[in-house]
């Protein structure tokens, strides 16, 4: 391949994240293309009825009203090795969209005249009537490549040119990272946000060397949350739900005993833990930790870690597990020496 050609289409993919992109099929008087779709920018916002906010990014719409929220709230880390696509492929352009797109391109003669040749025989350019596969406008669109936006480790990896999909079929089948409801699920697993991991500890203020800890979270923050991705235009959708199985207490020391005695407290009843309650100060925690000495002038970082499992549901009865998810803070700890009173 000459090289103007790899770096013209290098270009093209970085700035894939600025280009005009399909949205949601919307009925329109005197708009562009036929067939109701138009575009809009590569990255939308609408807000709901009741405060959710849908987001387009990407060609795919990202509707995030099961989600967790508030400022203690984040993305989960697989607990694998796997992580979501870097990039995609989705629908794009309308035939008339294309060429609108692509003939400036060609006229400004700045990627050569051999490329731009090649380029306005593979969409027929020529043909006034099919060119672009302007006689398929409404049945189908010319797909492309969409980049995270945080552009991780393969991200240039979707260098395909663009390519037609009539309305109704799938993707080709050699292409990877075409949305499919799979492929949806795994890019709605990357949007979900969970709660924030604080443990509430009784005694609160500090506690005491020797002294069991009660640690719990609170079971109304603690449910499952879920982010659904859809492509409108060819009527695609899946939804990743997470949901916590459990709390992993790591006290900071070695200095310290946990309850149970692996530090991972199974979700029961719809609460992780148990809250201390009155006249249960000489009983085993079901969740927490016992630290066998002081953090004299200093604390003990508490790293308190919930595991969520990860399934999703998506169009067709397409269905399935994906790895499960950890999100975790520290929080610290005062650990003080009991006071002895001599009489």
């Amino acid at each position: 391949m000459p090289a103007v050609t790899r770096s013209v289409r290098t270009a093209i993919v970085v700035a894939l994240v600025t280009f005009p992109v399909l949205a949601a099929p919307t009925a329109y008087a005197g708009g562009r293309g036929e067939g109701g779709t138009r575009s809009g920018t590569d990255q939308q916002a609408q807000v709901g009825d009741d405060g959710t906010v849908s987001v387009t990014v990407g060609g795919v719409v990202f509707d995030r009203s099961k989600n967790g929220s508030g400022g203690s709230a984040g993305a989960l880390t697989s607990s694998t090795s796997w992580t979501p696509p870097p990039c995609w492929y989705a629908p794009k352009y309308t035939p008339e969209e294309l060429q609108e797109y692509l003939e400036p391109i060609w006229e400004a003669e700045s990627t050569g005249y051999q490329w731009d040749a090649e380029q306005r025989k593979k969409y027929n350019a020529d043909d006034e009537e099919k060119g672009f596969n302007k006689d398929k406008t409404g049945k189908g669109y010319w797909w492309g490549s969409y980049v995270n936006e945080s552009y991780p480790p393969g991200w240039d990896s979707c260098d395909k040119d663009y390519f037609w999909v009539d309305q109704g079929d799938p993707p080709p089948a050699d292409i990877e990272n075409a949305v499919t409801p799979e492929v949806l699920a795994e890019l709605a697993y990357a949007e979900i946000r969970v709660p924030g991991t604080e443990v509430t500890l009784a005694p609160a203020e500090a506690t005491k060397v020797n002294l069991p800890t009660w640690s719990w979270l609170d079971g109304a923050e603690f449910k499952p949350v879920s982010v659904t991705a859809s492509v409108p235009v060819i009527g695609i959708e899946a939804t990743a739900t997470a949901e916590p199985v459990s709390l992993k207490i790591e006290p900071g020391t070695p200095d310290a005993e946990t309850y149970p005695a692996s530090g991972v407290c199974e979700i029961e009843d719809g609460r992780i833990g148990e809250p201390y309650a009155k006249g249960k100060a000489d009983e085993t925690p079901p969740c927490g930790v016992k630290y066998l000495r002081s953090s004299g002038d200093g604390t003990f970082p508490l790293q308190a870690t919930v595991t969520w499992e990860i399934h999703w549901t998506g169009s067709g009865g397409a269905g399935g597990d994906l790895p499960d998810g950890e999100f975790g803070a520290t929080q610290d700890v005062v650990v003080q020496e009991i006071q002895a009173v001599n009489r």
